[in-house]
């Protein structure tokens, strides 16, 4: 009754998708076998039909490569204009992801899904873009050729012999709402690339002697279809789990394929390979972690994680169970997934053991529905254990827990005569206290244990207490009744505890695993820096596993293997070490010592794989070499990999993007200081040369002061490009650290009625004031740095300023420190510009929109207060519009005058 109500019930976690989903945008998928089957052109029909319908649509990026049908359907579209960058010397345009979102369409048309953006952008791939695109709402349209999807990569290289470097990860087209293959006959393709609506005609035939030939591109066609199909049979099943309908529906055959310990497993499994290979049909591996488990030994162990990692090589998805009852968890399993086919060895044991014990292929049979099983007597070639018979402790005769429970039948006994001496007990009584040794002896050392105790528990019982006494003779038949019932419950009480000893003992090891994992995920998470990510899982993994471990990273110059962590520190390679850590890079396949290739190195070498690919080589030496991982240490070790190869993009992606920033500031700075450059070397140098050339065309013709002011303007320019190259080299120089200062005790009003002399012609159209009392005490600075800094602001309120406005330096002493202050009556600063105000080349624009200066006044000016250990401030002041700057010194210590 509750089989059935569960079968009825919608399963949970296809629900809590769903709910996860809600919110999220629609993708679709359009899927071709090859470029120039029409997938662009079937995007943009069916999105201008939802256009026709009422739907928002934009073209993000669609690329039409020059094909004028496809050019054609683009027309009345609204499109994203592309963002423009400059990447080595070149113009790169890539989609423009935040106008997306801030646009917010309810439709957007994304082309090449597989697209590797330029350095710099946001996100690496393009199908990243795509994932922030849905998690804001938005519907998404794109295309896709079958050779970018990573797990058929290998495969389409193998068929082409031509590696495709810009791939896909599976789950982006695993979490696709729909997925629609466009599809066409080679015979087709082949002439649409013969008449140029492909490629142009030199690289068409360039793609007809390599890519398109027609062998290919059947294979790529029958991989599109079957993927297609794949996509196609997901749906259906997450449809009956979603509606509680129960399966299997045959739209598309699913081999599921049940293991044990038994040698001929491995034989099995290539038995459902090619059995899924024959239906065209998935295959899955299933091992059910029953009770019996416990009682396996490491060698059984062993073979059971040889045969899982046979499965995987082979392709198929393997899958480990907990359960009591195997053939209803395989049921279950099977009628959640929509399989069809079920593949089991056919039991070689006796029929008294079947009848006693059941038997799993009888159950499935009977329970199996609509579900076809099929039962192998498979005696194929078997796995060669490869791990020491290590016994875990439980499972191996150890004389002590049987010592220890006949200690505690001893005990028993003497109890029990204890009881009959004082008060005269009754013989059933004292027979139940001989249940305890039994169950004491189930929950601490086991099954075995316990039988050994029931079995002696009675023979003690009958020995000292049944009459008569002292011999192993019952005379009363009425006692036989008693014993037999005694030991029924003997030993169903301690089997029944043994099992619940061992459940828990699988619920412990768990429970140890996933807190161990919990430890280590919390660990990985607070790290950002590399080295340190690198250090810490080196660490971890040594110690969980009680191995020696070297990470080895691809160097980004030489893309060859280095050690990044290692544990302990001072490890090293061997050249045969070097040599598997590099096929195991180069193949993403393990090497080393236990595996098939390159088995002669001291270590075993596995890649570190993430959703993008292979990030890294971890390597594992056990001190006693001889001694394999266990089936439990294996699925510990491949958690840990996986968690430590997603830290390690993790922070391989945060320096990405610390560069890229870097690269995008670098990038701005160059072209501010060439916008700076061109306007400000070329504006005096443009009046200079008309000056001058005025004046030597036309020698004579001007009278004195004509000539003079021409000459005026000469000068002023010449001094307005010689501050500007000053300015420059300042820079340049406080950059370099270069820039010596020397404080000394200095007078204020000197060096700002310095200041105010050098700057009075470009400030003839303003009043300068100067306040500066009497008794303001001797500053501790630089005099030249600090004049020129002045310089800088008084320049910089000259600039600002309205015409006939006042300009005041004024100077007070406060908590032993000098404040000169620079106030001008000009528009003051945006309060959004005022955090910028003394970046480099950034620049202020005026209240007629124009900018002036060069952006490095300001800049230099806070340099030089800095150097001999002042500060800059800028604010806005509170009285009337207008810019303040203060600048702090100093007040120098008391010194002796000769």
């Amino acid at each position: 009754m509750a089989d059935r109500t569960a079968e009825s019930r919608p399963d949970p976690d296809t629900l809590l998708v769903q709910a996860v989903r809600e919110g999220r945008g629609k993708l679709k998928i359009f899927l071709g076998a090859a470029p120039g089957v029409g997938k662009t052109f079937e995007m943009l029909t069916q999105a201008r039909q939802r256009r026709m319908d009422g739907i928002d649509v934009v073209v993000a990026v669609v690329e039409t490569h020059g094909r004028m049908e496809t050019e054609v359907l683009t027309k009345g579209f609204e499109v994203i204009p592309k963002k423009r960058s400059l990447y080595k010397g070149h113009v790169v345009a890539e989609m423009d992801l935040d106008a997306v979102l801030q646009r917010r369409p309810k439709l957007a048309l994304v082309d090449e899904l597989a697209h590797t953006n330029a350095e710099g952008s946001r996100h690496p791939k393009r199908y990243q873009d795509v994932e922030e695109l849905l998690a804001a709402g938005i519907d998404v349209y794109t295309t896709i050729n079958i050779q970018h999807i990573d797990s058929l990569n290998d495969v389409v290289a193998q068929i082409t012999r031509i590696r495709v470097r810009e791939t896909v990860p599976d789950s982006v087209l695993d979490e696709a709402d729909e997925i629609e293959l466009v599809d066409t006959t080679p015979d087709d393709l082949l002439e649409r690339l013969k008449e140029g609506k492909v490629y142009v005609k030199a690289q068409a035939e360039r793609a007809l002697k390599h890519f398109f030939q027609p062998g290919n591109l059947a294979a790529l066609r029958e991989l599109a279809l079957r993927k297609a199909a794949q996509q196609v049979d997901r749906g259906v099943v997450g449809y009956m789990q979603a509606h509680a309908i129960g399966g299997p529906w045959a739209a598309g055959e699913h081999v599921l394929c049940c293991i044990n310990e038994h040698p001929s497993s491995a034989e099995l499994v290539r038995r459902g390979r090619r059995l899924a290979d024959n239906l065209k049909g998935p295959l899955t591996v299933v091992y059910v972690e029953s009770a019996r488990h416990l009682n396996l030994s490491e060698i059984e162990k062993d073979r059971v994680a040889d045969t899982l990692r046979i499965a995987e090589r082979l392709g198929a998805e393997t899958v480990t169970l907990p359960g009591r009852e195997i053939a209803e968890t395989v049921l279950e399993y099977a009628r959640r997934k929509n399989v069809t086919q079920i593949l089991i060895g056919k039991s070689e044991r006796s029929r008294w053991f079947e009848i006693l014990h059941g038997s799993v292929v009888r159950d499935l049979m009977r329970g199996s529905g609509a579900i076809s099983i099929t039962a192998v007597a498979a005696k194929g070639e078997k796995v060669a254990p490869k791990t020491v018979a290590t016994t875990a402790r439980g499972h191996e005769l150890d004389w002590r827990d049987y010592a220890l429970s006949g200690l505690a039948i001893a005990i028993t006994v003497l109890a029990g005569m204890a009881l009959r001496a004082v008060s005269n007990q009754a013989l059933g009584s004292i027979g139940m206290l001989f249940l305890v040794p039994v169950m004491i002896s189930a929950v601490s050392f086991g099954l075995r244990a316990a039988l050994f105790a029931a079995f002696f528990s009675l023979l003690a019982y009958n020995f000292f207490f049944l009459p008569p006494l002292y011999t192993l003779t019952i005379a009363d038949p009425n006692n036989w009744l008693s014993f037999g019932v005694l030991l029924f419950v003997a030993v169903f009480t301690g089997n029944l505890a043994a099992r619940v000893r061992a459940q828990a003992d699988v619920a412990g090891r768990r429970a140890g695993i996933a807190g161990e994992l919990y430890k280590f995920t919390g660990k990985m998470a607070g790290l950002a820096r590399l080295d340190d990510i690198l250090w810490a899982a080196a660490y971890q993994i040594a110690s969980m596993l009680k191995t020696n471990v070297v990470i080895l990273l691809p160097n980004r110059k030489t893309r060859q293997l280095e050690i990044r962590g290692a544990f302990p520190p001072d490890d090293e390679l061997t050249a045969d070490d070097v040599a598997a850590a590099t096929w195991c890079w180069e193949r993403n396949q393990a090497a080393g010592r236990h595996a098939e290739t390159l088995p002669g190195a001291k270590r075993l070498f596995l890649p570190m794989r993430t959703g993008s690919g292979t990030v890294g080589v971890i390597g594992l030496q056990r001190e006693n070499d001889k001694d394999l991982f266990t089936s439990d240490e294996r699925r510990l070790l491949d958690s840990l990999n996986d968690q430590t190869a997603i830290a390690i993009e993790r922070a391989e992606l945060v320096e990405k993007v610390d560069e890229a920033q870097v690269l995008a500031e670098a990038d701005k700075l160059r072209v501010a200081m060439l916008t700076s450059l061109s306007h400000d070397l070329r504006t005096p140098l443009a009046s200079i040369l008309g000056a001058a050339t005025t004046l030597l065309a036309n020698v004579g013709l001007y009278n004195v002061e004509r000539t003079r002011e021409m000459l005026l303007v000469v000068r002023e320019e010449a001094e307005r490009l010689d501050r500007f190259v000053g300015n420059l080299l300042d820079m340049s120089r406080l950059e370099a650290g270069a820039l010596g200062s020397k404080p000394q005790m200095i007078d204020i009003s000197d060096v700002v009625s310095a200041a105010i002399a050098r700057v009075s012609r470009r400030a003839s159209d303003h009043r300068l004031r100067e306040e500066i009392p009497d008794d303001l005490p001797f500053a501790s600075a630089d005099p030249l740095l600090l004049e020129q800094a002045l310089i800088n602001l008084l320049d910089n309120a000259v600039k600002y300023s309205p015409v006939g406005s006042d300009i005041l330096v004024e100077a007070r002493a406060r908590d032993g420190r000098i404040v000169v202050i620079i106030e001008d009556e000009g528009p003051g600063i945006p309060l959004s510009e005022l955090p910028h105000i003394f970046d480099k080349f950034y620049r202020v624009r005026k209240a007629d929109h124009s900018v002036a200066g060069t952006g490095l006044g300001l800049s230099v000016a806070r340099g030089f207060v800095e150097a001999f250990g002042g500060t800059l401030t800028a604010a806005n002041r509170s009285d009337r519009s207008g810019a303040i700057f203060a600048v702090t010194i100093p007040v120098s210590k008391p010194q002796s005058v000769e």
